[in-house]
């Protein structure tokens, strides 16, 4: 039997400021709130067909991780969020107004094949890659 993967399902970030983290992925990149577990310091938003995971550092459930997120020592390096195709200076602009830095978009191999994405930090300072759903013509 060989286990085949349909696509990433969810991640968990622990999180000393979940609000920033709310904001961050709610009002900048368009997640939605799904279930909240406070009694275990769990909040978890609908991120298309996946879920992001945010443990307070604080909780019950995010003291059973260690330290809080830091810069130097992390455990992720980055993960990618597929989004809807639209202008690159549109996207740009949005998370620029919501005062997130953003690079210029760069073409980069992924699940789907080559495709256009930029680098984007979230209040922790986890790396997030918004990868346009469009696949270029590239091989």
């Amino acid at each position: 039997m060989a286990i085949t993967i349909l696509g990433l399902d969810h991640i968990v970030l622990r999180t000393k400021d979940l609000p920033a983290m709310m904001a961050f992925y709610c009002d900048a990149l368009g997640c939605h709130l799904e279930r909240e577990l406070p009694q275990l310091g769990l909040t978890q938003l609908r991120a298309g067909s996946a879920l992001i995971d945010l443990v307070a550092v604080d909780s019950e459930l995010g003291r059973l991780g260690g330290p809080p997120p830091r810069q130097q020592g992390r455990n992720l390096d980055h993960f990618c969020l597929c989004i809807e195709t639209r202008g690159e200076d549109e996207i740009r602009a949005h998370l620029e107004s919501a005062g997130i830095v953003t690079e210029a978009f760069q073409e980069r191999y992924g699940a789907r094949g080559y495709g256009r994405s930029l680098y984007v930090a979230d209040p922790e300072g986890n790396t997030v890659e918004l990868k346009l759903a469009a696949v270029s013509e590239r091989t």
